[in-house]
């Protein structure tokens, strides 16, 4: 029997009738983008994240490059954030016309090293963009202090980390603010692209509004020129749909990597630590060994799919040659990328799939 890496179907039947209910709302109403099927699940999803506000967008990429754009940071800025995270990240710096500037990441926990970021500050530095990763939230105490002192605002990149905490709070609460995606894979997933930022100030949250949907306060009147990045109605109502299960699909992904931890112990590989300041929720489980690509072909060979995320470290990419980043500048993201390895995790991931997995890990030739 294969094992998916993530498996969207099964997920989506136990509650295929509410998301079909939403569809037909949507169809009776015709109110296709934003509408009241949005504005639902922005309420809903501000008072889940601890915030004042919540503005829905159509990507986790438009989510931050509309939380820039809304700060007025543009050409000559720079934007420090890490080399190891999806590409977004950074694409939605150079969308502004702002430079990316590169902080190595924390060897456990593979968020921003705070030890680091001080030194990446310069005069042109006019944000900071911590990425919570894999399901942790990065170490944000430390961060901000250092970014308060120095005037700069912090836009927490909580794109993979849905119901994540730290020291008690959740994900998306930290900085000015937290950027979401809603893509079908994300803990919380739509059936399709969306996104969201979610914020206490209020007049951002009011320029990122008006951003989002080319400049507009009222119909044909605009205020700036501003781009569509407006979440679609049917979005809006799955995802408020999904929200009533997140909290119990997390708990389900952290009882599998619960069981990835036991069955991987005394192996050799190395498994993710939930940092002692923060709830993980298990986007991803991403495993480490020297072996990395002799593991994954077995699994392959036995019908199990895995991933890898993320290889190639945006320093080293050729989208981002043009900053003048070279091989070594960058330790710990360099080998923790020639190392990682997604296993299959998913809520409802039955434990002897988990099992599998970890025989086929244990019974290679390859672990120690």
């Amino acid at each position: 029997m294969k094992i998916p890496f993530v498996d969207l179907k099964s997920l989506h039947s136990e509650i295929k009738n509410e998301l079909c209910e939403v569809f037909d709302r949507v169809l009776d109403n015709s109110t296709f983008v934003l509408g009241p099927e949005v504005l639902r699940f922005e309420q809903e999803f501000a008072a889940y994240c601890g915030t004042e506000h919540c503005v829905a967008v159509n990507t986790g990429t438009a989510a931050i490059h509309l939380a820039l754009a809304a700060l007025g940071i543009g050409p000559g800025d720079e934007v420090i954030t890490v080399p190891h995270t999806f590409i977004a990240t950074a694409e939605a710096i150079t969308a502004v016309g702002a430079k990316p500037v590169f902080v190595d990441i924390h060897p456990v926990s593979f968020t921003m090293d705070p030890a680091l970021l001080e030194g990446a500050i310069t005069s042109k530095t006019r944000a900071i963009i911590p990425v919570d990763l894999y399901g942790q939230v990065v170490d944000m105490d430390p961060i901000l202090e250092i970014a308060n002192r120095h005037g700069i605002p912090v836009i927490e990149d909580a794109c993979q980390a849905h119901g994540a905490e730290y020291k008690g709070r959740k994900a998306g609460a930290f900085g000015v603010a937290g950027c979401f995606s809603f893509y079908p894979g994300k803990n919380l997933g739509a059936c399709g692209e969306g996104g969201a930022v979610t914020t206490n100030d209020a007049n951002l949250a009011q320029r990122i509004r008006l951003w989002r949907d080319h400049g507009s306060s009222k119909r044909y009147e605009h205020v700036f020129p501003g781009l569509n990045m407006r979440m679609e109605g049917i979005q809006g109502g799955i995802l408020s749909v999904k929200l009533k299960y997140l909290d119990r699909w997390n708990d389900q992904r952290r009882q599998a990597a619960a069981a990835y931890d036991k069955a991987l112990a005394d192996t050799g590989i190395e498994v993710p630590v939930e940092m002692d300041y923060g709830r993980h929720v298990y986007h991803l489980y991403v495993i480490q060994s020297d072996n990395r690509d002799a593991l994954r072909q077995q699994l392959s060979d036995a019908g199990i799919e895995s991933g890898l995320h993320y290889p190639v470290p945006l320093h080293l990419q050729e989208a981002y040659r043009f900053l003048g980043y070279k091989q070594g500048d960058f330790p710990v993201t360099e080998r923790v990328t020639s190392r990682i390895l997604s296993l299959p995790m998913y809520p409802g991931i039955d434990f002897t799939a988990v099992e599998r997995v970890a025989s086929e890990l244990r019974e290679s030739c390859y672990v120690g």
